[in-house]
């Protein structure tokens, strides 16, 4: 799953979209505000209802992802963004422009500098050759020759094909070509990248490398993208948001483990029942607060802090961090044998954190075996969460395939 975004400022506003193909769209508009479904609409006008009141906003930085199964309307949907498919209703903003409003020549420049697109089929021309194919876009921009391959050069060594600049796109595998039309996307330096099934073409293995790379430049780049897809694994790897499409509508729409945990409807409920929840969430999508947190200066304030928790141990935080774990047995030995010592690092337990970024299914064995609920602890030493049994065997459902590896663990601790 990609890093949450930082920047939360709105690049891209979708509001009020509606796409009705057919020979007079304007004229049955009434019959999709009346709320006539799809197949009412076809069968009465001849019409096909392609998206129905779309409402979005996308972030800067951000990967967006909008999946759905064929006939969704998620590739309509992104080929509004630039205006290759102009809606029946509805305003598409982009950083406060609006698109619908452009002319011939302001629709091109914005086309050739502020989007570029990643196609399934790679979309390469044949008979250039590698180099030559990164470049193309920067040639339509009026970039000078030497300029533009020496562009084009660099990004093709930052995808990992140096050396192929002079092959040709036959020569290379579909992992390779592909490669090739995401450097070429790149090249022009636009801030938005649109990619429609860019990775359904490719073997699993291949695409699972090219999720890989893509969210390795996303850390890099921040640029703006706009991903299409039909597989919930891939949206839940890649995406920042996704928003979930069937029959032209927006079912649901949120961040991965919203959409995972809390399904709006029976479609999106099916889409993730078949999830591995243990792979495709992260230790603080799913942790609880960090509760039972010991700070006093002495044994006696513990004592104190410690009644008033449920459980009879803690985790001791002092100005360094997380340190360990403390029980009330050993705060009350310590006590007995001086009521006036200091609270130190010797009164703990070693209980090993983890990270809030790990995936679930690495931690599995290690809640299982502990004693106490696991706390979380960020890269500067906070304490910031715990992971109890009880917290996974909710999240990952008896009923789960993930219900196998808890089963699995615990055969191992037990």
């Amino acid at each position: 799953m990609a890093e949450p975004v930082q920047d939360q400022q709105a690049l891209i506003r979708i509001e009020g979209l509606y796409k009705l193909f057919g020979s007079n769209p304007q004229k049955h508009m009434p019959l999709v505000h009346q709320g006539k479904s799809k197949d009412e609409i076809l069968a009465a006008t001849g019409h096909t209802l392609g998206l129905k009141d779309i409402n979005m906003t996308i972030n800067k930085g951000e990967i967006f992802v909008i999946m759905g199964l064929s006939g969704s309307g998620k590739s309509t949907l992104i080929r509004h963004f630039n205006r290759l498919i102009d809606p029946t209703e509805g305003v598409i903003e982009i950083e406060g422009t609006d698109v619908m409003k452009l002319g011939d020549k302001e629709l091109q420049n914005f086309r050739r500098h502020k989007m570029s697109m990643v196609f399934q089929r790679f979309g390469l021309l044949p008979h250039n050759t590698v180099v030559d194919n990164v470049a193309y876009g920067l040639s339509i921009q009026g970039v000078s020759k030497s300029e533009s391959k020496a562009k084009a050069k660099e990004w093709l060594e930052t995808v990992g094909l140096a050396g192929y600049e002079e092959q040709y796109p036959a020569q290379l595998s579909g992992g390779q070509q592909q490669r090739v039309g995401l450097a070429r996307a790149l090249c022009t330096d636009a801030e938005i990248l649109l990619m429609d099934e860019a990775f359904s073409a490719l073997d699993p293995l291949i695409r699972s490398e090219m999720q890989d790379q893509l969210i390795e430049l996303q850390e890099k780049l921040h640029k703006t993208i706009i991903f299409i897809t039909h597989d919930l694994d891939e949206a839940l790897r890649i995406g920042d948001r996704i928003a979930i499409l069937k029959d032209g509508e927006m079912v649901q729409q949120g961040e991965p483990e919203d959409i995972l945990l809390n399904p709006a409807t029976d479609y999106v409920e099916a889409f993730v029942r078949d999830v591995n929840r243990a792979r495709a969430l992260t230790v603080e999508t799913v942790m609880k607060d960090p509760a039972y947190r010991i700070t006093a200066d002495t044994i006696e304030e513990a004592l104190k802090q410690m009644r008033g928790f449920k459980e009879d141990y803690g985790y001791y935080v002092n100005d360094d961090g997380y340190q360990g774990v403390v029980t009330e047995e050993a705060l009350q030995e310590a006590y007995a044998e001086d009521n006036a010592a200091e609270m130190t690092v010797e009164c703990c337990e070693e209980l090993d954190a983890i990270s809030p970024d790990a995936v679930l299914e690495t931690v599995i064995p290690d809640t299982l075996n502990s004693e106490y609920s696991l706390p979380v602890v960020d890269d500067d030493g906070q304490y910031t969460g715990r992971l109890s049994r009880s917290t996974l065997a909710e999240v990952l459902g008896n009923e789960s395939p993930d219900a196998e590896l808890v089963d699995e663990a615990e055969r191992k601790a037990g």
